[in-house]
């Protein structure tokens, strides 16, 4: 029989942590957790993104149950909480993980005395009155950018106006952060944004077109909703859908096998997808490509397949040839996404670079940090800026390499960013489909689904 305690005039059956990453533990919190009596949440755990925890959750987006708002600790010392709160349940709420991770985390978590849980993303899912297409992918580095940028471009080609609303980073100020909408590069220094929201956020600016973020997403929703025919979900890392989807590509890698099948939740969206992209397939060997097409049809049958390409491109790929260079990749892409290299890499060896130049010996602080502990990765600088002073322990590892230029691998032109003496070279990537149906079809099929046109 469970004894229901009462905090602020309501019942309350279970102590709960949500163990997060700055994203969605907050969705999670808001859509199941916030006005439901049966729980009260006690806690935040922070993991994967240096810096974001040792603050709180405020009391002005976690409602009348929370006045005090509620508080986030590193996830290392989840067992001291669970004792010292009297947790019931921990509730995992990140994502690109693999069943290792998660396994490892549910024993931490047993052992401490708590219940160990994960939330169908059905229970958190948001209902739009607008046509929803997401994007989601196997794990964070697939080439997710590429097929929504795809996508936008056909559909704004047919005319309709699309409104892409992007996975959280809820890494600043989290009551000025409840709703984003970005419309040009000044919106990014008034919400004081990272080099990862940079990163997400810029593509969407340079197609004409805003994109929404935030914390609080039925709000966001609703102003999706008043500015477009059709919303685009852009997921982050490898992470479930906020909202109810019409139609859902996932993206899977090549050069990653067996993920598909491997990571948490990873898995899960390849078995929901329509259609399964699978990228970067010529640069893996043909046994890995036959690997991941035979996992996805296994787990999902009635999916349509996609074998496609990341054509890499760079301005002024004379500055690369014959050069000394240092390569800045996609920071969640080569550390937790488990890559060892990204588009940086492929291009420095594509344009014929001399030497890449490995950043360990030069590396300071949170680079170093990054380095040390993600131990997979190639020799390249992870873009990792968080916060001024990470910034400038990137500005300080370039600058230290003595290298003839810098080749940017990430998704957003931060060249203004960096104060290097050297040119920095941004490099593009685009889609390519070799095999299986086209962008333009599985656009069709959305369309004629919904009935938008």
């Amino acid at each position: 029989m469970l004894l229901t305690v009462y905090i602020a005039g309501f019942p309350v059956v279970k102590r709960v942590i949500i163990a997060g990453a700055g994203g969605r533990d907050f969705h999670n919190f808001l859509t199941y957790f916030r006005d439901n009596p049966e729980y009260e949440v006690v806690a935040f755990t922070a993991a994967q993104i240096p810096g974001i925890e040792r603050r709180r959750f405020p009391p002005e987006l976690a409602g009348p149950r929370y006045p005090l708002g509620i508080p986030i600790y590193p996830e290392s010392e989840l067992p001291r909480l669970i004792k010292e709160f009297r947790v019931d349940e921990v509730v995992l709420s990140y994502s690109d993980l693999t069943y290792e991770d998660v396994g490892r985390l549910a024993s931490i978590v047993l052992a401490s005395g708590a219940s160990f849980r994960l939330l169908s993303p059905f229970d958190t899912m948001l209902r739009s009155i607008k046509p929803v297409i997401a994007v989601t992918a196997v794990r964070t580095g697939a080439g997710k950018s590429t097929v929504s940028r795809a996508i936008v471009r056909e559909l704004v080609k047919r005319g309709v106006r699309v409104v892409p609303i992007r996975h959280p980073m809820a890494y600043g100020d989290l009551v000025k952060s409840a709703v984003q909408i970005f419309r040009s590069e000044d919106d990014f220094e008034r919400f004081g944004v990272t080099i990862e929201e940079r990163e997400e956020y810029e593509q969407y600016i340079r197609l004409g077109l805003p994109v929404l973020a935030g914390v609080d997403y039925r709000r966001i929703l609703v102003e999706a909703e008043r500015m477009g025919d059709v919303i685009l979900w852009d997921g982050g890392n490898n992470d479930c859908p906020f909202l109810k989807f019409d139609y859902m590509i996932t993206v899977a890698d090549a050069m990653r096998p067996g993920q598909e099948v491997g990571a948490y939740p990873g898995e899960v969206n390849v078995r929901l997808a329509n259609a399964v992209v699978v990228n970067k397939v010529s640069r893996a060997r043909k046994e890995d490509v036959e690997k991941v097409v035979a996992n996805v049809r296994k787990v999902n049958p009635k999916a349509k397949i996609l074998l496609a390409d990341m054509e890499v491109t760079v301005e002024k790929p004379e500055l690369i040839k014959g050069k000394r260079v240092a390569v800045v990749e996609d920071s969640p892409s080569v550390t937790h996404g488990g890559l060892p290299y990204g588009a940086g890499y492929v291009a420095a060896e594509k344009y014929g670079a001399a030497q890449i130049v490995d950043p360990r010996p030069y590396a300071v602080g949170i680079i170093k940090a990054m380095l040390e502990e993600y131990k997979h990765m190639g020799p390249v600088v992870p873009s990792t800026g968080y916060s001024p002073e990470q910034i400038a322990d990137l500005n300080e590892t370039l600058r230290r390499m003595d290298v003839d230029a810098i080749v940017l691998g990430t998704p957003a032109d931060i060249s203004k960013l960096l104060k290097v003496g050297v040119p920095v070279l941004k490099v593009y990537w685009e889609l390519r489909v070799v095999e299986g149906p086209s962008i333009e079809e599985l656009v069709d099929e959305l369309l004629e689904r919904v009935g938008v046109l």
